[in-house]
């Protein structure tokens, strides 16, 4: 008889999606379990690029410090192009990303097996294993509503084979499941959702290794438009490089078939076209090849990300395109990040079920902006460059141009999230350039009681609370008793904070965060004077001026359009994306944004409070 086990999510898929997701739950206290098919991990190739939004993300969860260690971190994109003579030059230089106020302003080139490591160390901390090589056999979802109304049962039912002991089964009785199987996903398949979208005719091969080469730009990121055809180059970790190379049918299509056949490829045949591409540079033997593969470009998205809020997908899983934008691992680890701590809530019987509804409207949307960006990205980087003999080509400034509007939305900095029960954009104008929907952008403050810079990122991290950022401008005397009477008001009952505010409860953590921000003078400002409740611990008032160096920190007032003058509330949603601004005496606009997905506590100081 198979075993049968019970768990809160079931997790299908080892992949960057799959472990993001995995280690986000199991350090709330989420009871998971993870399985994948693969005997082993990835250990080279794959995607290689994490962007700098996805950098935030990790350090969000403690993890970018060894992603930056063991990275390399790529900050300039060479273009190059024919020149007059129709000789390959570089056509000039840009910053690798194009995105402001990125707090990492570069790519960190690292292999994927690398990156998932990271996450499944992490996870390894949590008491939490990838169980392999395990794949599904089948998955149930019961047809009753009153099961699936109820969060806390179990309505999904999914056979598990384990591969290496022929004829072994486990089966597993889970709350929801992730399915993160990549772009032949089994999940998807078995749950009837489809991919639309179309395959291009574009093929390319990529390849790693290790080489010397008189190409003055081996160290940078590149582009290349050559008579010869296209080419990106992607330094990576330990001296090693990744070329991406456009293919003729001719070099991969059967002849019979008209589909791609890679074993009429090779890696020293993409070396062979690259360095028709890169003539009249040279490119040497290879010390090694690690890693290489032949695709065809398709831009496709899922119909739709879930099955009755029970069965996700994410990842590849629900959106497949192009690489050379460097964003499937990207949006991938962004899809879960967004998940996650949604289904901590809604599981914790803190949030209602309809809080899940919300990841289907937000990642769905951005994958789909995701789709057209990288249709006309890979339609671009296709094209064969301008010449004298033909001005229909792609022109270095078009290029270029391409490169510096998109940089927001490549980096991941620019993503912006509508409208919603979770996104409530009724008093933006309360901070007019802090945007609701987009993530909490990177500013130092000065810790109040001892001067000490801090990144305000830094102290949102992805532990499921969501962050009250109070903004309360200076502390004069008539400020300090303002202060004092909304401390009272929000210790009342009826407030949002006493109706959501629940306690952190073994395993989990309090439902909100409170931090004060003061404007002033480090000089004059007395941290003690802001009023007990508005700083639960003394290292939670911060001040908006500059360190004792005078050379990092101050000017977030004015950065933010926040009026000192008044006390502005901003929530920071549990992902680092900022959810709502209000003024802080508006308790009731700022209660029914908690209402529309939050369940309040049963008892709150003994008042009976009713179930939603």
């Amino acid at each position: 008889m198979p075993e049968e086990t019970y768990v809160d999510v079931l997790i299908v898929g080892a992949g960057p999606a799959g472990v993001m997701c995995a280690n986000a739950l199991a350090a709330a206290g989420i009871h998971v379990k993870i399985v994948d098919q693969r005997p082993s991990k990835v250990t080279s190739g794959q995607a290689d690029g994490i962007q700098p939004r996805t950098i935030e993300v990790l350090q969000s969860y403690d993890l970018a410090e060894r992603l930056l260690k063991e990275g390399r971190q790529l900050r300039q994109l060479a273009v190059y192009n024919p020149n007059s003579d129709g000789v390959l030059a570089r056509s000039g230089r840009l910053l690798s990303v194009s995105a402001p106020t990125a707090r990492y302003p570069f790519v960190v080139g690292l292999n994927q097996g690398a990156i998932e490591s990271i996450f499944i160390d992490s996870m390894g901390e949590h008491g939490l294993t990838i169980d392999r090589p395990i794949a599904p056999a089948s998955i149930e979802l019961s047809d009753s509503s009153e099961q699936l109304a109820d969060p806390f049962s179990y309505p999904v039912k999914v056979t598990l084979n384990h591969l290496d002991t022929p004829g072994k089964q486990t089966i597993v009785h889970t709350r929801y499941v992730v399915g993160c199987d990549g772009a032949h996903s089994w999940v998807r398949k078995a749950v009837g959702i489809t991919m639309d979208g179309e395959q291009t005719d574009s093929i390319w091969g990529v390849v790693d290794l290790m080489t010397d080469t008189d190409f003055p730009d081996i160290h940078n990121t590149c582009a290349i438009h050559s008579t010869s055809g296209s080419c990106l180059i992607i330094p990576r970790e330990g001296d090693k490089v990744r070329f991406y190379v456009q293919l003729s049918d001719s070099d991969v299509l059967d002849p019979i078939t008209g589909r791609v056949d890679k074993n009429r490829m090779s890696p020293e045949k993409l070396l062979e076209v690259a360095r028709k591409i890169l003539h009249p540079y040279k490119i040497h033997e290879p010390k090694m090849y690690e890693w290489w593969t032949v695709y065809i470009i398709g831009q496709r998205v899922a119909s739709r990300f879930s099955v009755n809020e029970r069965i996700f997908i994410a990842g590849d899983a629900c959106h497949t395109h192009s690489p050379k934008a460097g964003q499937g691992m990207n949006a991938s680890i962004n899809d879960t990040h967004n998940l996650a701590w949604k289904l901590v809530q809604v599981l914790r019987g803190r949030a209602k079920t309809s809080l899940l509804e919300t990841y289907e409207l937000e990642r769905r949307k951005f994958a789909q902006d995701l789709i057209e960006f990288d249709r006309k990205y890979s339609a671009l980087f296709s094209r064969k460059p301008s010449t004298i003999d033909d001005d229909e080509g792609v022109f270095h400034e078009a290029f270029s141009s391409v490169i510096e509007i998109s940089g927001g939305f490549v980096s991941g900095i620019g993503v912006h999230y509508a409208s919603s029960a979770i996104t409530n954009e009724t008093h933006q104008q309360c901070a007019p350039h802090l945007i609701i929907g987009e993530r909490m952008p990177p500013q130092i403050f000065v810790r109040a009681a001892d001067g000490r810079p801090y990144e305000i990122q830094d102290i949102l991290p992805s532990d499921t609370r969501f962050k009250l950022l109070f903004f309360v401008g200076c502390l004069t005397e008539e400020r300090v008793r303002e202060l004092d009477a909304l401390s009272n008001e929000m210790r009342d009952p009826s407030c949002f904070l006493q109706k959501y505010g629940y306690p952190t409860e073994g395993t989990a953590q309090s439902m909100f965060s409170i931090i004060t921000i003061v404007s002033g003078d480090k000089e004059d400002v007395q941290f003690t004077r802001v009023p007990a409740f508005f700083r639960p611990h003394w290292s939670n008032a911060l001040l908006d001026d500059t360190d004792i160096t005078r050379s990092v920190g101050g000017g977030a007032y004015k950065r933010f359009g926040i009026d000192p003058n008044t006390m502005t509330l901003v929530i920071v949603r549990p992902d680092g994306y900022v959810g709502m601004i209000a003024p802080a005496s508006a308790l009731e606009d700022i209660d029914s944004y908690f209402a529309a997905f939050t369940i309040p506590r049963k008892a709150v100081l003994g008042i009976q409070l009713p179930q939603v």
